[in-house]
């Protein structure tokens, strides 16, 4: 395991909130700001919208793999600020960790991914439905974070009980596989999530390979 100030980068922000972790608190809440006056346009052409689509309905287009982790739930506060908050808890240590430049790819990588696994879920699926949200995002970070301060002590929310970063993200991962498989919470995208931790490992081994 990479221990902090090693392995990914150098520290190079003490700052409450790295640069790459400010402009993206704001970019997201000035998008979910205008959502109000423009969401229909949004979603048609900025979520995430499968490959395959009956005539009449919104297309897929490339930019949407990128766009759609800027979108959020407007018919309330809580997808946003979950989402806006633990990119902030945890992902202030992972930019100073791995500096602006390199953090900033990862977080884009595990959004990207987490589009093209959602993209083959919802083919397999044969259903059509737009995906929008940071999550894949974020739970690469949470793994990212796991990996470089395992045993820093994290908190839940629900139930406010505290854990090693290690079991928090492992306890998450086999939360997430057994929502997707089961199906007993529809309508969030788990297996999104998945890939999101799934494309960020594989940047992280990737990283690891080129330094060793």
């Amino acid at each position: 395991m990479n221990q902090p100030g090693q392995g990914y980068g150098r520290s190079i922000d003490n700052s409450a909130i790295p640069n790459v972790i400010f402009v993206l608190l704001v970019a997201n809440g000035l998008v979910f700001v205008l959502q109000r006056f423009q969401w229909e346009l949004l979603l048609q052409y900025f979520a995430l919208w499968p490959i395959h689509t009956p005539p009449g309905w919104p297309s897929f287009l490339p930019w949407q793999l990128v766009s759609y982790g800027f979108l959020h739930d407007p018919n309330g506060l809580a997808h946003i600020f979950f989402n806006m908050f633990g990119l902030w808890m945890f992902g202030r240590d992972l930019e100073r960790l791995m500096g602006p430049q390199r953090f900033l790819i990862y977080y884009m990588a595990c959004v990207i991914g987490a589009g093209i696994i959602q993209l083959i879920v919802v083919e397999f699926q044969g259903e059509v439905y737009p995906t929008l949200g940071a999550s894949g995002g974020l739970f690469g970070i949470l793994l990212a974070y796991g990996m470089a301060f395992p045993n820093r002590t994290v908190m839940l929310l629900i139930p406010p009980i505290p854990m090693k970063a290690k079991y928090f993200v492992i306890v998450y991962g086999v939360l997430e596989l057994f929502l997707g498989v089961s199906g007993y919470a529809p309508g969030v995208a788990h297996f999104a999530h998945l890939g999101g931790m799934l494309f960020g490992f594989l940047l992280l081994r990737h990283w690891s390979g080129r330094r060793n």
